[in-house]
């Protein structure tokens, strides 16, 4: 999808939507005009960071693609937090998390199974991957289960949310100087076949310069147009009935991670299993550690504190992603039907969050 969403073809989206928004167009319209907006300028954003991939290496490559993939994710959640609607971004993050674990780590290793019989990668980093998306949960359902049987007040909740938020944080930045420097050679992926590329090992499209321009520009055109789509929500929640639940954890979820999709598909049909666990993985530890606890503290200066506590459905959600993905990866070894039962759960999950 990257490939051909060039920066006329943005211009023009992008335009579209602000037109919608500025004209005061139909509720609806403005949704679904934002929601393709989004859509194509996160796709933009990824090829733009594939492009400064290039020039950063394989490690670094891999955290600059989860963290613009959840540009918009972020960016959309702030704007939440912005409008006070806590219980969407909660949901938002919900689905974040099980999006990437389910839907784009499930496509990834069915579109790369049916290409490839079995694909290998560094086990390692699996056994990793596996123990940080514990520690989340942990961190997500010790909070709850303390507020739910009113062992601490609201008061002292927003306190343990803002420890937490901290120490996840900290977790997440000691995360990166463990994979990027003092253990880097332990975790780099060398059990992809040699003769097949990644795609950001082609000569990039763009210079370094322009790269990181498209970046930045890819940004902030993000930042508008999410807060557009946020702007829609309110409405399109009340005109169709759909519980907050279900459009934070599967509507602007879903949204939010588009340009991913596509990106660890493509890097599954080239047998390089280990970078499309990096994005599909990764991205959901960076807004378990990294991205929730941000929007937590963002609450705080804003003057009303988000607390971390997540309703029974949402952790019940993230600890079922968490158990399979993790038994799926935990043996450095997937193939199409291990991609197809992580798909099976999300539309489990899809289902009864539609029903709720």
């Amino acid at each position: 999808m990257k490939k051909w969403i060039s920066p006329s073809l943005l211009i023009s989206t992008f335009a579209l939507s602000a037109i919608g928004h500025y004209a005061n167009w139909d509720h609806t319209l403005q949704f679904i005009l934002s929601a393709v907006a989004v859509v194509f300028v996160a796709g933009f954003l990824g090829r733009a960071t594939e492009s400064v991939a290039h020039y950063a290496g394989q490690r670094l490559g891999g955290f600059l693609n989860a963290t613009f993939g959840n540009a918009a994710e972020l960016i959309i959640a702030f704007f939440l937090v912005k409008e006070g609607l806590y219980d969407m971004v909660k949901a938002s993050l919900t689905g974040s998390i099980i999006g990437n674990l389910l839907l784009v780590l499930g496509l990834s290793l069915f579109a790369g199974g049916l290409k490839h019989k079995i694909q290998n990668f560094n086990v390692t980093l699996a056994g990793l991957n596996g123990s940080l998306m514990i520690v989340a949960v942990i961190a997500l359902f010790v909070p709850a289960m303390f507020f739910n049987t009113h062992s601490i007040t609201e008061n002292d909740t927003d306190l343990l949310s803002l420890i937490v938020a901290g120490l996840l944080i900290a977790s997440y930045l000691a995360w990166l100087v463990f994979s990027m420097i003092t253990h880097k050679k332990f975790l780099d992926d060398v059990t992809a076949d040699s003769d097949e590329e990644l795609p950001n090992e082609h000569a990039p499209v763009w210079s370094k310069k322009r790269a990181i321009l498209y970046l930045v520009l890819a940004t902030v055109m993000v930042g508008f147009v999410s807060e557009w789509l946020v702007g829609t929500l309110e409405t399109l929640t009340e005109r169709f009935g759909l519980s907050e639940l279900f459009v934070g954890a599967f509507l602007v979820a879903i949204i939010g991670n588009a340009a991913e999709h596509s990106a660890a598909i493509l890097l599954a049909m080239k047998n390089k299993m280990g970078a499309a666990v990096e994005i599909a993985v990764g991205s959901s530890l960076q807004i378990a550690l990294f991205v929730a606890p941000v929007l937590i503290f963002a609450s705080y200066f804003m003057g009303d504190t988000m607390d971390i506590v997540f309703t029974a459905i949402e952790l019940v959600a993230i600890g079922v992603s968490v158990f399979i993905a993790k038994s799926i990866i935990q043996d450095g070894s997937t193939n199409w039907y291990e991609g197809l039962l992580l798909l099976a759960v999300y539309l489990i999950l899809g289902v009864s969050f539609y029903l709720v």
